[in-house]
């Protein structure tokens, strides 16, 4: 196994003086965030956290997860993070799944099972006085097992991703090469660390010298944009959608010299409008089991090209198979899924990871995601797939958001029928919605019914869930008409 020095032990000897971890109360330079690691290393020591432990950390971004996730790294053992808006037997169900029984929370989580034993860390965080006596960390294995991640969005329960540290490091490697990122750069943490977004956040900073901005909870990014001077953001559709809604000055615009816009399926009108206020894009495709980013476009890319999701980053493979869906491998590919303390390993023959995603690679190498190979239905004998409709239907102007979804129908065994969410102050025109979508669909493809999209949906996810939208549908549809 390869072994290197730790990274931020290499980035504070290079780029000490330079900030690192920026809150709206404090920064951090990179010396000072190496010490402070090594004394929250030498706590979690103290306190029978030991290489290849297991510690789940169910709390909201703050400088001090960053220094947890940091330490995690430094000792070996393997950070789990879990999503603080979980219910209570979820994260327990969560937990579970992994066998991990000694957890970190926040002010708001405590968890209630008798498996689980809280590790209380005292405050060290913010007291410039403690020495670690110059001790330096031995170097270590770069194919240490690093997190454990949990997937979201697609799958009714989360999978249980185990990533290397690796994984992430190769991830940033290629990712920095194709969006150029160095000291003096201020990332904008705009997702949660328990988001594979997230966590790349963390890693491209921290290979580059650049500093990761840490808003305070539920601020609004083109406030913390503009109070920080962020040059980085990385967004999915919905978070860019409502920066555009905010009053993004020209001195915003100015500063802001790079979006990484990923997710689910982007509304092309939604690039346009970026692209008219002057901000740079950067599309891409990446999931979890692959540490983030797969595909990205790059800066001197046709403005046409970011209607796709860009070509290969470094370090990574893709093809596409006989059946349309996205196949990838490399030094990015997850180690496997955990079930307690088995690994299943989802691959073929040659490493292949098949993502369950459909899509098609142009002749310059540009990947288009079409859809979800477990979302196509049949229709009549005709298959669907919802993506397709729902980017139809997001070009009307009124709409801002989309969920197509099947309901069973006796005659042609499935429908599709659509959730439509509205711009504020925006109504629908009934009699323009049908012929509008026979522009671009054939008929089988039009949604028999539309209904407004529900309040109960969290709007603070990352994804729509859209197993959710399905047992809605059915619900609905055997007692309401909708609004056509």
């Amino acid at each position: 196994m390869k072994r290197i020095p730790f990274p931020l032990q290499s980035t504070a000897e290079k780029y000490g003086d330079h900030p690192a971890l920026i809150g709206d109360d404090r920064a951090i330079t990179y010396a000072e965030f190496f010490r402070l690691v090594n004394v929250a290393a030498g706590n979690l020591a103290q306190r029978g956290i030991n290489p290849n432990d297991r510690l789940g950390i169910i709390a909201n971004n703050s400088i001090e997860y960053i220094l947890l996730l940091m330490a995690l790294f430094q000792i070996g053992a393997i950070a789990c993070p879990v999503s603080p808006r979980f219910p209570k037997k979820t994260i327990a169900a969560m937990l579970d799944k992994i066998d991990c029984t000694k957890i970190v929370t926040g002010p708001y989580y405590k968890s209630d099972s008798d498996k689980c034993t809280n590790i209380e860390l005292p405050p060290l965080w913010n007291h410039p006085k403690i020495s670690t006596n110059g001790k330096k960390p031995p170097e270590f294995e770069l194919d240490q097992d690093a997190a454990i991640m949990f997937t979201s969005g697609s799958s009714s329960v989360p999978k249980a991703v185990l990533h290397t540290f690796a994984h992430h490091y190769y991830s940033a490697l290629g990712a920095n090469e194709n969006m150029p990122l160095g000291p003096g750069d201020r990332w904008l943490l705009s997702l949660p660390l328990y988001h594979v977004g997230g966590m790349g956040i963390l890693f491209r900073a921290l290979l580059s010298g650049a500093a990761v901005v840490v808003p305070t909870a539920n601020a609004l990014p083109a406030k913390a944009i503009e109070r920080h001077k962020v040059t980085h953001v990385s967004l999915v559709p919905t978070q860019l959608k409502n920066l555009l809604e905010e009053t993004v000055a020209d001195k915003t615009a100015n500063c802001l010299r790079s979006i990484l816009l990923g997710g689910s399926s982007i509304p092309q009108t939604l690039i346009v409008q970026a692209k008219q206020k002057g901000l740079n894009l950067y599309t891409t495709y990446g999931l979890t089991e692959m540490a983030s980013q797969v595909t990205t476009t790059a800066l001197d890319d046709a403005p046409e090209k970011l209607f796709t999701s860009g070509r290969i980053l470094a370090h990574r493979e893709i093809k596409i198979s006989k059946e349309r869906e996205i196949l990838v491998r490399g030094k990015t590919r997850f180690k496997g899924y955990v079930e307690k303390y088995a690994l299943i390993t989802p691959f073929d023959a040659d490493g292949w990871f098949g993502t369950s995603d459909l899509g098609e690679i142009d002749q310059d190498g540009y990947l288009t995601v079409t859809g979800r190979k477990d979302n196509m239905f049949i229709s009549g004998g005709e298959n669907i797939q919802p993506e397709e409709i729902e980017g139809v239907l997001v070009r009307l102007p009124a709409i801002e958001d989309a969920m197509v979804v099947p309901v069973k129908s006796d005659k042609y065994g499935h429908r599709p029928i659509a959730f439509v969410k509205l711009r504020p102050k925006q109504k629908i025109d009934i009699e323009e919605i049908t012929p509008f979508l026979e522009k671009y669909l054939p008929r089988f493809k039009i949604p028999d019914r539309l209904y407004e999209w529900p309040d109960s949906i969290d709007q603070s996810g990352l994804k729509p869930n859209r197993r959710y939208f399905v047992r809605l549908a059915e619900k609905m549809s055997q007692t309401e008409s909708g609004i056509v």
